[in-house]
């Protein structure tokens, strides 16, 4: 089998049998349609021309628990970040566009440090550290990634709400940790400001 054909693949995120078959949660690696709605149920929210989900602040839903080990082999917990602008993104070392944003989300981190907003990295698919901490090294990404090789994290994310369903996917919560927008498909610097910036501006 030929690794160099992975972007093209899909991959079923690994859990528990039994969670495996109730989530049924399928990821379509590095690519897939931006503009795909998901969650299923009451999502209360609407899809822009730009593929970038987002929901008005009265619908909603809070993030579900994120935390775990670090690329560096340090604890992390999202829940910390309560009363930041927090910046989720859901990446692998093996994935084209991936490497495609890199540069974007690592300028943005910086432009908008001082402005109360922190990006977490959820690296999956890589089943060693090595390829990924080269990547974060490579791109001079200056934010952590929680370690997520088997994609449990992103299971966690509850049916009815903006729950990431490929790789690349970026998922971004309000300053109360509730999940405010997301996009499925790689970004450059100016549809990440178009996520974050308005949550920015909220009080």
């Amino acid at each position: 089998m030929s690794y160099g054909r992975a972007p093209r693949r899909r991959f079923t995120l690994l859990a528990a049998p039994a969670a495996a078959a109730a989530l049924a949660l399928t990821l379509t690696a590095c690519g897939g349609d931006g503009n795909k709605a998901g969650g299923g149920g009451n999502t209360n929210f609407v899809t822009g021309s730009g593929g970038i989900s987002t929901v008005d602040k009265g619908d909603r839903k809070a993030a579900p628990k994120l935390d775990g080990e670090t690329l560096d082999g340090k604890q992390l917990d999202v829940a910390d970040y309560k009363g930041k602008v927090v910046v989720l993104n859901m990446w692998g070392s093996w994935c084209g566009p991936c490497r495609l944003e890199a540069q974007y989300f690592s300028r943005v981190a910086k432009e908008t440090k001082d402005k109360d907003v922190q990006f977490v990295g959820i690296n999956t698919r890589d089943p060693k550290r090595g390829p990924a901490i080269s990547f974060e090294k490579d791109y001079g990404v200056p934010y952590p990634s929680l370690y997520d090789p088997t994609g449990k994290l992103m299971l966690r994310f509850p049916k009815g709400t903006l729950r990431p369903q490929a790789i690349p996917s970026t998922v971004v919560l309000d300053r109360d940790g509730r999940i405010a927008a997301r996009s499925l498909a790689a970004l450059d610097s100016d549809k990440l400001h178009k996520m974050i910036d308005p949550l920015i501006a909220e009080k």
